[in-house]
């Protein structure tokens, strides 16, 4: 990675210019089968999309706060950088009642409502997939974001030492998770072409490190593995075999 990256998009755009065909993020989902994998010029892609989503139909500016109330999932790692993109403060599992705009999973539709802003819901299911029926009161996230434009430019430069994330009662500014992320990389013994099994959840600093930042702060890659708890030791062990796992963090 570039040392002169300062926020998570720029993470993302310098592994972009080194190898945008490698794998980025690989999820499965073992309480479905479901088994998803973006190199990181697909991920790139769909990152774009939203991020154009959020600026332009959703009006979001640099420094309003998204309530992020997503689980581990690689829709979820989009929004991040797509937040990170725009210069939006993803607050993670935050309050919606005191955010600018929500982004919803299917399980969390009752409490998004409380929020005054723009809402979007996704519906977390197989490739992306929509609602049967929009939940009423949201934007259906998979509707939406297709017709989306490839590149995204911001229309104000992101500031790296404006707050970019809360997650359990942390905040840190881009410069500061872009930091924070290459130490829990050196920590968790990631290098370039790593590939880390995680099936740590979202709602804490250390799930969305090794469940994201940590191994594209490294130029490596992540194994996202949601019910992680359903898989078995026979199953994981050929799960770390099939995906070349070099390091796990579960």
């Amino acid at each position: 990675m570039n040392a002169t990256d300062r926020t998570p998009a720029d993470l993302l755009r310098s592994a972009l210019a080194s190898d945008p065909a490698r794998p980025l993020v690989t999820f499965y989902d073992d309480a479905t089968g479901e088994r998803v994998e973006l190199s990181v010029a697909t991920f790139a892609n769909w990152v774009a999309k939203t991020a154009n989503l959020l600026q332009g139909d959703l009006a979001a500016e640099p420094g309003d706060r998204l309530a992020l109330l997503l689980p581990a999932h690689w829709q979820s790692a989009v929004w991040l950088l797509a937040c990170s993109s725009v210069g939006v403060i993803a607050d993670v599992q935050g309050d919606p009642a005191g955010a600018d705009l929500v982004v919803s999973g299917p399980d969390t539709l009752e409490a998004a409502r409380a929020c005054r802003g723009e809402r979007v819901a996704l519906a977390l299911r197989p490739l992306g997939g929509r609602f049967p029926r929009t939940p009423e009161g949201f934007a259906d996230y998979a509707v939406e974001v297709p017709s989306q434009g490839d590149r995204f430019a911001p229309f104000a430069p992101v500031d790296p030492d404006a707050l970019a994330l809360a997650v359990d009662g942390v905040g840190l500014t881009s410069a500061q998770l872009v930091a924070r992320a290459r130490e829990d990389a050196d920590a968790l013994g990631l290098a370039a072409g790593s590939r880390l099994l995680t099936g740590r959840s979202y709602d804490t600093w250390e799930g969305l490190a090794a469940g994201l930042f940590a191994p594209l702060a490294a130029g490596g890659s992540v194994v996202l593995c949601r019910h992680l708890d359903q898989l078995g030791e026979e199953g994981l062990a050929k799960r770390v075999e099939s995906e070349r796992v070099t390091n796990s963090a579960v």
